[in-house]
């Protein structure tokens, strides 16, 4: 219980990354990276709680919100691929087997950072009651998760329109933000770190800097640059385009400027 256990949490999630890397990289393939990702989510939580009996409520319900999270984003994922026939994200690195490495670490480093606070909870010895903190994180892991989800279904239904196929999305939440499924990932982490936060104690504090590594991320690495970036590449210099990006919010929901 404690250290050691997280440790061999975190081990087993990078484990997994290298094993699936393997056929991956002989098949040249990404159709495994984001179903691997998910299941590694399922699985190495669902072994915490397994190797930390007694489990409590809120072990459980720290266990149960990421199943829910992971098999509704690994199931999108896995769909759009298939749907596509390829990930672009992968065109220029799945030959090399040193970047493909790297993806695939990341991928690990990921998955452990963001559960961070959530397998710190499940494996503490510290246990007590759901109170406040967790019905308050559980708030905005819903909202969270309502906003990831509806995001992706409307961008899903935009796409899926053959004369949307080269345009951008600018309806739904995508008018009050150009990324509101990063919003909405950011939030839902931020609810299970509240919901862990009662029970963290020691080292175990650190982990409670799960949500800024999620927002450091996708705000500043991979996420929302690079698709700001490909955005910019494809349709910058669209007068429909630019008044869309000089008026809407890059990540927060708000109502566009109107004199933009």
């Amino acid at each position: 219980m404690g250290l050691p256990l997280f440790a061999m949490l975190y081990g087993m999630a990078f484990f997994i990354q290298w094993l699936v890397f393997l056929p991956s990289f002989l098949w040249k393939s990404e159709r495994f990276f984001d179903l691997t990702g998910s299941l590694t989510y399922i699985w190495v939580t669902s072994m915490a709680v397994s190797l930390s009996r007694p489990s409590d409520g809120r072990s459980m319900l720290l266990l149960g919100l990421i199943v829910v999270w992971a098999m509704r984003l690994g199931t999108f994922l896995l769909r759009r691929v298939y749907r596509s026939g390829k990930d672009a994200r992968f065109d220029e690195i799945k030959t090399s087997f040193a970047r493909l490495l790297l993806t695939w670490t990341l991928q690990g480093l990921w998955v452990s950072l963001t559960s961070a606070a959530a397998w710190a909870a499940i494996t503490t010895a510290v246990r007590r009651p759901l109170a406040t903190p967790a019905f308050v994180g559980l708030a905005l892991w819903l909202l969270g998760f309502g906003i990831e989800a509806i995001a992706d279904r409307q961008k899903n239904r935009f796409r899926s329109e053959p004369a949307n196929r080269s345009a951008f999305i600018d309806r739904g939440l995508w008018r009050w933000s150009r990324h509101p499924n990063y919003f909405g990932e950011i939030l839902l982490w931020t609810g299970i770190a509240v919901i862990a936060a009662p029970v963290l104690k020691g080292w175990q504090w650190a982990t409670i800097l799960s949500p800024c590594f999620v927002v450091l991320l996708l705000t500043r690495i991979s996420g929302i640059p690079m698709l700001e970036k490909r955005a910019d590449e494809k349709w910058g210099g669209q007068e429909d385009y630019e008044v869309y990006k000089h008026s809407t919010s890059v990540l927060i929901p708000w109502p566009p400027r109107r004199n933009a």
